[in-house]
């Protein structure tokens, strides 16, 4: 399932970024908790603290910003999400454990597709959800699916 950019949009990264009221709890979270590599980080820039997580060995980032006092970010919804892929139960199983260990509880899914196919979901600390899903999309296919 192989797949590449237009030619007209000759991309090398992709970076998603969005807002965050609770800035060291959710770096924390991201950071320590479930253990992606932080990239950069910065605090009073240009009134701005940020902090950017990449996936190893792919060129795609995430960045959160805090900024303003008090900060101003949209709610939350159950589809607005992260979704880690994992390379099968174990690794799902694994940072499972992780996140509970460090004080994190499994919360319901909003669309039953995620519990259907095996997939773990957590909030972070403003909300969001990270869905932990035992396969990889585009190499096979769901469990259960």
């Amino acid at each position: 399932m192989a797949h590449t950019w237009p030619e007209h949009l000759a991309v090398g990264a992709v970076r998603f970024a969005r807002p965050t009221a609770h800035y060291d709890a959710v770096k924390t979270f991201y950071g320590d908790d479930l253990g992606l590599p932080v990239l950069a980080a910065f605090r009073g820039h240009a009134g701005y603290d940020g902090v950017v997580f990449g996936l190893p060995g792919t060129p795609v980032q995430m960045e959160i910003t805090q900024h303003g006092t008090p900060p101003s970010v949209p709610a939350p919804d159950p589809e607005n999400q992260l979704v880690l892929y994992l390379r099968g139960t174990a690794a799902r199983d694994a940072a499972v454990r992780r996140l509970e260990e460090r004080g994190h509880r499994p919360v319901p899914a909003a669309n039953p597709y995620w519990t259907d196919h095996g997939a773990v979901l957590f909030e972070d600390p403003d909300g969001w959800v990270v869905v932990l899903a035992p396969w990889v999309f585009g190499e096979e296919p769901a469990p259960g699916a």
